[in-house]
């Protein structure tokens, strides 16, 4: 470890924070760059990143650029005269900010490069039932979590996590990896590997939106299932509840699976005394958490005591 060795820290939300914490300890972090306050919520607050408030609770230098492509910004970033900057949960550079430093600009992805590139590595891993994933390391180029790979970690993905379980597996793992990767650089001891496109499939991280996180009741019940916990607890699975001649948007945080033959139409709603069933081709989808247009989230057993399910609801 050196404290000789200086960083800029670029990062936003808390994935990033106990990469920064690690770093903190470490080296000597001349600034931290994090995104500019922005209104959030129904009351539309200003709120902090999360990479802010722990900055300025560890009273480091703390830079909120507008334009990361303006003089002013890149002139400060020159006159830190820095070794290296380390990029984590950040929007894309412009070049002329990530070819400033000696050593580079290394970025932390939460994936194996280059499976999963894009902004969503770890929801798309469990959406599309990965046993397998990790984080990367990687120095930045001109396009998006392309460059070349300095270190890979793998993580294995347990059956019923949910993407905030993993997403805290991934950040603490990360975090170790670019200590790691940060001493390969001082020591000069690193073999680069350039992500090159084989013939094998590459699976893509593309943005959540509201239409790929809808609920599809006609694939396979355990597609569904990893959708859910893929989502889960942000931005939630959605469906459309019609019940009582009623459409109301629901959100799935959390389900079972149950494989049985039967005759239901998919989206056909068996209500049990403590819990519902959703009819899907392989057998019953079981929630256990959701939250119904209206109501907060709740445990199934918690909402069945005062919601009433038509005889011909379904999920649309």
């Amino acid at each position: 470890m050196s404290k000789d060795f200086k960083i800029v820290f670029f990062g936003t939300t808390n994935f990033a924070v106990e990469t920064l914490s690690l770093l903190k300890d470490s080296f000597n972090i001349k600034a931290v760059i994090t995104s500019e306050d922005k209104p959030a919520g129904r009351g539309l607050k200003i709120r902090e990143s999360a990479v802010k408030i722990y900055s300025k609770n560890n009273k480091l230098n703390t830079l909120q650029p507008s334009n990361l492509k303006s003089d002013s910004f890149i002139n400060e970033l020159k006159l830190l005269n820095c070794d290296l900057f380390v990029v984590v949960a950040f929007r894309m550079l412009p070049k002329s900010v990530w070819s400033i430093p000696e050593f580079g600009t290394i970025n932390l992805h939460a994936s194996l490069l280059p499976n999963y590139r894009g902004a969503a590595p770890i929801n798309w891993a469990i959406i599309n039932g990965e046993i397998i994933t990790g984080v990367t390391t990687f120095f930045i180029n001109e396009n998006i979590d392309t460059g070349d790979i300095i270190d890979q970690e793998t993580v294995e993905v347990g059956v019923e996590e949910n993407a905030g379980d993993l997403h805290d597996k991934l950040k603490n793992t990360g975090a170790n990896l670019i200590i790691k990767t940060v001493q390969k650089i001082i020591s000069n001891d690193y073999n680069l590997k350039p992500q090159i496109n084989s013939s094998k499939k590459i699976s893509s991280a593309t943005k959540l939106n509201k239409d790929n996180c809808k609920i599809d009741w006609a694939a396979d019940l355990n597609s569904i299932y990893n959708k859910i916990r893929g989502l889960s607890p942000y931005p939630g699975a959605t469906s459309i509840l019609s019940n009582y001649n009623q459409d109301l948007k629901v959100i799935i945080y959390d389900s079972r699976v149950e494989i049985e033959k039967h005759d239901f139409d998919n989206g056909k709603i068996i209500t049990e005394k403590k819990n519902i069933k959703i009819a899907t081709n392989e057998g019953f989808l079981i929630p256990l958490e959701l939250k119904i247009q209206g109501k907060k989230r709740m445990k199934i057993s918690d909402l069945i005591n005062g919601f009433k399910f038509d005889v011909n609801s379904r999920f649309l």
